[in-house]
């Protein structure tokens, strides 16, 4: 598939976070977090995720760096909840993770972005500090003529858990297993400056030994917010 800045022209477009759009993936909220299901009940599960998105929106949309914030889904309720919360609602079309991000990506272009953070909606340690620092951390490695892929890692050093990219179509989205590596890879055939950021946004909730975790750290207190 012919990238944006390949159809432009424009093979050596550089890293600008000028204008940063966040994107929050969310899958159908029927069978959320199944894995979790030796802990939750369905319905607890369906509460878990509408909570964590709440609480991701806002922090993202704490962040004074960041110009818009997307929620992308193919559950109506979810795009409900995400309008509500003040993120725009990106009804997923196709089905997949990445081809939901890919989507979201695009609409991210045409809105004039020059950067995309795609965030998790699932971590517990989620704050306007957290993303932040993601932020902050990418900005300072920018580098002329260069584009950036900048990867925070889940907390096993194999999933993504926050993924920045500048140009938004530097690289494709590769979440799955083992998505750290094929970002990284990505990011090297591109010939981007490729980042990685350990810190609090490395636990997400998957298993339920992370609920535990998360749960003995007070994560899930409503008292702490985003």
């Amino acid at each position: 598939m012919m990238t944006g800045r390949e159809a432009r022209g424009d093979e050596r477009a550089g890293a600008d976070l000028g204008r940063l759009v966040s994107v929050i993936p969310v899958g159908a909220l029927e069978g959320a977090k199944s894995r979790l299901g030796g802990s939750l009940d369905a319905e607890e599960r369906q509460d878990l995720v509408r909570y964590l998105l709440d609480r991701t929106i806002s922090a993202v949309r704490g962040s004074p760096t960041i110009e818009r914030v997307a929620v992308v889904s193919p559950d109506l309720e979810v795009l409900s909840v995400a309008k509500q919360s003040g993120a725009a609602p990106i009804e997923q079309v196709g089905t997949g993770l990445n081809e939901g991000l890919e989507q979201a990506v695009r609409w991210a272009i045409e809105s004039g972005a020059s950067a995309v953070l795609i965030v998790a909606a699932d971590l517990p340690s989620v704050s306007a500090a957290a993303i932040h620092q993601v932020v902050a951390t990418a900005a300072a490695a920018v580098q002329p003529g260069r584009g950036l892929v900048l990867v925070v890692p889940d907390r096993h050093g194999r999933g993504t858990n926050a993924l920045l990219l500048s140009p938004p179509d530097v690289i494709r989205p590769s979440f799955g297993e083992d998505s750290r590596a094929a970002h990284e890879a990505a990011a090297r055939a591109a010939g981007a400056l490729n980042i990685e950021l350990d810190g609090p946004l490395g636990l997400d909730l998957d298993l339920p030994a992370d609920l535990t975790l998360a749960e003995e750290f007070g994560l899930l207190d409503p008292a702490r917010g985003g």
